[in-house]
């Protein structure tokens, strides 16, 4: 990388170029009437404009437009592939089926990149799919208050920086230019009345390139302990799926059994409030591990205990809050029948 494109003044051109096409995206998002509206299972109470976040997206192009896409050509592909589908989802409906089988498509792109995509590797392929697919769904489900998905994705992005400074896994550059898109769209979304939600395309897209980054750490150094970086999302998301089907329900129906949406709606705490907690109680975590030399798997396995166990916690003196919310509106709805 020469000098000029490692400048900070690059980086100030390319903000520039995303935050004016944000404000572009707006535009068009007003136009062709690109919104979200609330209903009993949002976090909202006012339309929104939809899909903000395929900024990210574009910044992944950007970055690539810069630094170019040499070595990078089939994980660029495979970003496409999945925001695509994801950004027609936001403005219309594909079907569950399509959607899960070009996600599937995309992310063999990226363990095609990574070595992995051979019939000797076949349980590795396996595994690694499903935590991908996990990951890039517990972003598109966590996507429901402001500010959570940019902020915990900057959450996720610094360590990552801080290593790839260590162990080179990836160019600084697709970090750093990452990092500004979640900023151009944390500009609009970290507010108490946000101007647009990230969408599908957005949480999809930051879930895409934090599996890139992340996997190519892996690979590089043989550590899976590192899938920690993630491991807030993952224990709530984890726990939530095992209590919904518990429950009986259709895992992929909306829902507000988070433990973040019972902060933000039942318990009332500031949908800002909450995202900075997510956000620093996964910086925390995340910094411990970049700068602990050894016992990785140690730290890995007593941080998801200590995050299951204050979930389960959380969960029995606040879950009858949500019961109680779910009753009235079975009331409301009987009312409203007769």
């Amino acid at each position: 990388m020469n000098a000029l494109t490692d400048s900070p003044l690059i980086y100030a051109v390319i903000f520039v170029i995303l935050l004016a096409a944000e404000l572009l995206y707006f535009k068009i998002a007003d136009r062709y009437n690109i919104i979200d509206r609330p209903n009993e299972r949002s976090s909202h109470d006012r339309i929104t404009l939809r899909g903000g976040g395929v900024v990210i997206f574009a910044g992944a192009w950007i970055w690539a437009a810069f630094y170019g896409i040499k070595g990078h050509e089939v994980f660029l592909a495979a970003l496409t592939l999945i925001a695509t589908v994801s950004f027609l989802d936001d403005i219309g409906e594909v079907r569950y089926r399509l959607r899960l089988f070009l996600h599937l498509c995309a992310m063999l792109m990226l363990f095609w990149t990574w070595g992995f995509l051979t019939v000797d590797n076949w349980t590795q392929l396996l595994v690694g799919v499903i935590v991908a697919a996990g990951i890039i769904n517990a972003f598109n489900f966590m996507d429901g208050i402001n500010g959570i998905t940019g902020a915990y994705s900057l959450s996720v992005l610094l360590p990552l920086y801080l290593l790839n400074e260590r162990i080179q896994f990836v160019p600084d550059s697709l970090i750093y230019v990452t990092a500004i898109a979640v900023v151009v769209f944390l500009i609009f979304n970290f507010r108490k009345r946000a101007r647009c939600f990230c969408g599908d395309v957005g949480a999809v897209s930051i879930a895409f390139i934090l599996v890139y980054l992340i996997g190519s750490l892996i690979v590089r150094t043989g550590d899976l302990s590192y899938i920690v970086l993630l491991a807030v999302y993952g224990v709530d998301t984890v726990l939530t799926i095992i209590h919904r089907l518990a429950l009986h329900e259709f895992i992929f129906y909306p829902h507000r059994k988070h433990a973040y949406q019972l902060m933000a709606n039942e318990l009332k705490i500031p949908h800002l409030v909450v995202s900075t907690f997510y956000m620093v109680l996964q910086l925390i975590i995340s910094l411990v591990l970049v700068y602990l030399p050894t016992r990785h798997y140690y730290y890995a396995a007593i941080v998801v205990l200590l995050l299951g166990v204050a979930y389960l916690m959380f969960m029995k003196k606040y879950y009858h809050l949500h019961e109680e919310y779910l009753k009235s509106l079975e009331e409301k709805q009987n009312v409203e029948e007769k």
